[in-house]
């Protein structure tokens, strides 16, 4: 499996971006910076992408997540900065004309609002926010009978999170124990559970979520816990760790391979290979962050795992042995100009082997090719 570069967009000078998502020769592009929305990007040609719209932004606040499905977009609004946000919560869109989106419903969650999105199209959509009277993220789970009217099903935190409940923490000092978000699949959620680690969900009644087991790790050993890929088919899961301070200035933070044979009881297994070079020389953060979800609809593999790991670009990785994975492959992106290095934040695989990959510093959106 070899990548190829097809095509770039800078999305006109605003290509400071985060979570992206494509649907019928459209790719949606969430942004973390600056006062602007969603960018809609035309990639009929992939080799010629094209800026063709774009949603709204609002003061103080940043929409870095979406979700695509059928005809749905969902768009998310957290707070920006100390001051109020204009939005906190998230918005749907009718897409059935892509280019031109219509707001169908806004939920607004007050407090910080909603950082990540899991929503495929099915009864149910896995939120995490931190909304009125929460101390950090928790999950959130919408019914989305009626797109147009998204209700609260379930909710369910780490305990000490509700602050207006009365509850304290008793995470150790420095650490921050919370909801990155839930990748799910049939009745389990799995989580990112930042300095607490993996958590698995049983959410066979989404009113009642039930903790099955958590995976920690030391804080010498990683932290800031980010996705949790499962393989169905092979009882793993794949974990990432988020880097988050540049020029390797942390504690090292990895890839892992979590044998969940027995969910009550997850173990690891092995630890993806650190890529090779001087990335920690080479300016801003080296380390994973984001995973391909194997979305329903999207390429889907067990063995084939793409990692974003910023300034050390999109690697892939073979799984076929999962007590020895290898790179298979690796791409990285020119740094934008006036940047010290490239910031590959996020990857999405097309079912056709179209792999999209954005940069968070400016360099906007890239189209690979698997061959």
């Amino acid at each position: 499996m070899v990548l190829r570069f097809l095509g770039h967009c800078d999305l006109d000078g605003h290509g400071s971006n985060m979570q992206l998502m494509t649907s019928r020769g459209y790719l949606y592009v969430g942004h973390s910076v600056k006062e602007i929305g969603t960018t809609i990007v035309d990639v009929s040609d992939p080799r010629r992408p094209r800026v063709c719209g774009e949603l709204p932004g609002f003061k103080n606040t940043k929409s870095a997540k979406v979700q695509v499905a059928g005809d749905l977009l969902l768009v998310s609004y957290e707070q920006r900065g100390p001051e109020e946000a204009e939005r906190t919560g998230f918005a749907v869109y009718d897409i059935s004309k892509p280019r031109h989106p219509r707001e169908v419903a806004y939920y607004h969650t007050g407090g910080q609002g909603v950082h990540r999105m899991w929503y495929t199209g099915e009864r149910y959509a896995y939120i995490s926010a931190v909304p009125e009277g929460f101390r950090d993220r928790m999950l959130m789970i919408f019914d989305m009978k009626d797109p147009e009217y998204p209700c609260v099903a379930g909710q369910w935190w780490l305990p000490g999170l509700w602050e207006a409940g009365g509850e304290t923490p008793d995470f150790p000092p420095g650490l921050k124990c919370r909801l990155h978000h839930a990748v799910v699949h049939g009745n389990r959620a799995y989580m990112g559970l930042w300095d607490a680690g993996l958590g698995i969900l049983d959410i066979s009644d989404v009113a009642k979520p039930k903790e099955i087991s958590r995976l920690t790790w030391a804080p010498s050993d990683g932290g800031c816990t980010h996705t949790a890929l499962p393989l169905p088919n092979r009882n793993l899961l794949v974990v990432t760790d988020e880097s988050h301070q540049p020029r390797c200035q942390e504690v090292q933070k990895r890839v892992r391979v979590i044998d969940i044979s027995n969910e009550h009881e997850p173990k690891v297994l092995s630890k993806f290979p650190v890529p090779d070079g001087d990335f920690c020389n080479k300016g801003l953060r080296f380390g994973p962050h984001n995973l391909h979800e194997n979305r329903p609809g999207s390429f889907i593999s067990e063995n084939r795992i793409f990692v974003t790991y910023y300034n050390a670009g999109l690697r892939i990785y073979d799984l076929t042995d999962p007590q020895a994975p290898a790179e298979a492959d690796h791409y990285i992106p020119p740094a934008h100009p006036g940047t010290e290095a490239v910031q590959v934040d996020d990857v999405f695989v097309e079912a056709n082997g179209l792999v999209y990959i954005s940069d968070r510093v400016g360099g906007g959106i890239y189209v690979l090719e698997l061959n």
